[in-house]
């Protein structure tokens, strides 16, 4: 049995030591209060006891459902009353069809089913945009190789996950088997976001608004995320002053003080860089300008709970530009640019051929410009994308790039790169993207 979550956070914590991942995916159960436990997933699921059987806080994910509803088992075989999504990511609803298998196997009713009402149109919007969000979430989590995400035919949104049978728009209050659950909208990760606190064990149920990283508030493949809204619920949830705080990632925390503090730095961290780009943006910086400039300090991302391993600060920066500038950075060649096929052959050309291109962007990754270097590769790559000397120097540059990375989000896209180059040095067709970039 691992460390017991509480005790590894609290020490964490307290110490600013990080010995150990915080995210762990151990598929063991942890109680952490008398009728409380948490089985520690890809994403967690929380489960509480009642008077009218168990109520879980979100599913985790439809590969891991069944584990967590074994680990579930081995503490309570009481019906499953209620699920309670925190939001609709498939992370959190994916395991729903296990709890329902479950349900069927033991002749009982399935779970009923609680969340907010924007869940039913993320729901809508995973079916519409299916081979996309299978793509997407196959370079931000593997970085596969865009010709290995169409063979994937799946729906993204799997077909046995459970809709929600009760929905809410503001808040909701209800009472189940003599447990008090207040569940409170917000935004931030995502639209459709509940927070829930139970009076009776002082508790907090977060889902992804503390994920002991940099808040996921800038992913730069996914929808809009609400920073300013973020830190708002943050505020909210540490007034409560709960001793018991449990996100959907990473450890639960203990403790009055020690979840006020974690809550409202966080909170502060994205109330500050919210300021800073729109203070920015009022003295006429254009996103080039900001996304250099504007930064978070060191000590911050320094803490335990705040450390940019998933998300980062400067993604978070253009999430905010989007949000309040719109896509528009400033820059009017962009504004209708010609083809990325247009300009890396004028950008060749001028250089006085490929080889030179190809030879420059080498000695700048050597030299430690990852950033430059890639420019200058993509510019070789738009220019001839299948030659397999301009892919050997891509995969090489992104390789390079990848290694001093520390976010999930740029690994994943970086690696994603190397994938692709190296389908074309194996003598596959060229990227979707890089075919398009051929013109007829």
């Amino acid at each position: 049995m691992s460390e017991h979550p509480i005790e590894l956070s609290t020490r964490m914590i307290d110490t600013g030591v990080v010995d150990t991942p915080s995210n762990r995916v151990t598929e063991e159960l942890s109680e952490l209060a008398d009728g409380v436990a948490i089985v520690e997933s890809f994403s967690h699921v929380v489960a509480v006891r009642t008077d009218d059987g168990l109520v879980a806080f979100d599913s985790s994910g439809s590969g891991s459902g069944a584990q967590v509803v074994e680990a579930l088992r081995r503490w309570d075989d009481d019906p499953v009353h209620s699920i309670v999504y925190t939001h609709g990511h498939l992370d959190h609803v994916g395991g729903s069809a296990a709890f329902a298998a479950d349900a069927e196997d033991r002749g009982r009713p399935r779970p009923r089913v609680v969340g907010h009402e924007r869940i039913l149109d993320r729901f809508e919007r995973y079916e519409l945009t299916s081979g996309y969000n299978r793509m997407i979430n196959m370079r931000q989590f593997g970085g596969a190789a865009r010709s290995a995400r169409r063979l994937d035919e799946r729906p993204f949104l799997p077909d046995a996950t459970l809709r929600p049978d009760v929905t809410y728009e503001d808040h909701r209050t209800e009472t189940i088997g003599g447990v008090e659950i207040e569940m409170h909208h917000c935004e931030g990760e995502t639209d459709d976001h509940t927070w829930s606190y139970l009076p009776g064990f002082d508790m907090i149920s977060a889902g992804d608004q503390f994920i002991w990283n940099f808040p996921n508030c800038g992913n730069p493949q996914k929808v809009q995320r609400y920073p300013v809204e973020w830190a708002e619920s943050l505020r909210a949830m540490a007034a409560k002053g709960a001793e018991l705080f449990v996100p959907a990632h990473g450890l639960p925390i203990a403790g009055r003080d020690r979840i006020r503090t974690c809550l409202e730095t966080v909170a502060t961290t994205l109330e500050d860089l919210v300021a800073d780009v729109i203070e920015a943006m009022n003295a006429g910086a254009v996103l080039d300008e900001i996304l250099h400039t504007v930064t978070v300090p060191d000590e911050a991302l320094d803490l335990p709970y705040l450390q940019p391993l998933y998300d980062e600060p400067e993604f978070v920066v253009r999430n905010i530009w989007r949000l309040y500038g719109g896509w528009y950075d400033g820059n009017p060649a962009r504004l209708k640019p010609a083809p990325d096929a247009t300009v890396g052959a004028e950008v060749v050309d001028l250089a006085g051929g490929i080889d030179r291109v190809i030879e420059r962007a080498r000695a700048t990754s050597t030299a430690g410009d990852h950033r430059l270097a890639c420019h200058l590769i993509e510019f070789a790559v738009a220019a001839d994308p299948s030659s397999p000397a301009v892919h050997e120097a891509r995969r090489a540059i992104y390789a390079a790039r990848r290694g001093g990375e520390t976010s999930l989000m740029a690994k994943g896209i970086f690696k994603s790169a190397e994938a692709d180059s190296t389908t074309v040095i194996d003598g596959e067709a060229p990227p979707l993207r890089m075919i398009r970039d051929l013109g007829d």
